[in-house]
């Protein structure tokens, strides 16, 4: 048997999505993340004991721009995972690896309240203090992905996420909250056979970070994700989430227009599915 790992959709922990930027941005996002544990974010893959340790590349590409005469941006991000793991099927022990495309994703999130647009010299003199954001995030069924596979990097379906997100500034202080929502279509060639449906995971998080100096900050975060229980050919399984995980990031300002960000999430509790721990480095660098 192969093993292979989908990439995960409620876990994520995301601050500053929803600040504010000068129109006409473009942004280049190398990543790479480290994770082990429990990676399968599909409870309804029939394995056990899941051991597996994940390294993840991932390249982004973000545009910033004005809508409606709001600030507005659009991300693409294309990962690609290697993994090597081992659990128990039906009371034997498998074991692989293997290398493959994720799922790519594509974001608009737009400001509603606050954040308007605003070129760069404009955006210099502008403070934000409030705002209230929405976005729409689409994974579609790219990836790879082999029905005779039990875990893929691919998800062979559709996955949407509206969003609303809010941001406060106080001094060096902000405090994000957002809530979103992920609708999955059906997946008509699964590992397991039949049909598999999962119903929505709905989704909140909070950060709470600090501002040293332009650019370097540390940021808190905390989320909690519930819902998706599968159906294999409209037969419920038992695999309601009630998940939830916690993370700190780092932002070091490099040169000008160049950061770096350190991150560290684990899992505070984990009900059903995903229980790892993964650590990211990400360099980004704006013109």
């Amino acid at each position: 048997m192969t093993l292979i790992a989908s990439t995960g959709l409620a876990q994520e922990l995301e601050p500053r999505a929803y600040r504010t930027m000068p129109t006409g941005m473009n942004a280049v996002i190398v990543a790479y993340g480290f994770s082990s544990g429990n990676v399968v974010s599909d409870p309804s893959v029939p394995i056990e004991g899941l051991e597996a340790d994940a390294q993840t590349a991932i390249l982004g590409y973000l545009r910033s721009f004005g809508l409606f005469g709001r600030s507005a941006s659009l991300t693409l991000t294309f990962p690609y995972v290697y993994m090597s793991a081992s659990a128990t099927l039906q009371g034997s022990f498998v074991e692989g690896d293997r290398a493959g495309w994720g799922t790519p994703r594509a974001r608009l999130a737009l400001n509603l309240l606050g954040g308007p647009a605003l070129k760069p010299r404009e955006f210099a003199q502008y403070q934000q203090g409030r705002n209230l954001g929405v976005s729409l995030t689409v994974g579609p069924p790219g990836g790879q992905y082999a029905s005779d596979h039990l875990i893929n990097f691919g998800t062979n379906r559709w996955a949407v996420k509206p969003e609303f997100g809010y941001s406060s500034i106080y001094k060096r202080w902000i405090f994000e909250a957002a809530a979103g929502v992920w609708f999955f279509t059906t997946n008509d060639a699964p590992p397991i056979g039949g049909t598999l449906e999962q119903k929505p995971i709905g989704n909140i998080q909070g950060h709470l970070e600090y501002t040293f100096k332009p650019g370097l900050w540390l940021a808190l975060s905390a989320n909690y994700f519930t819902g998706g229980r599968t159906y294999v050919d409209g037969v419920k399984k038992d695999d309601l989430q009630k998940n939830s995980r916690v993370g700190l990031t780092l932002s070091i300002p490099l040169a000008r227009r160049q950061s770096i960000k350190l991150a560290a999430h684990t899992g505070a509790f984990t009900s059903i599915g995903a229980d790892f721990d993964i650590a990211t480095v990400a360099y980004q660098i704006l013109w």
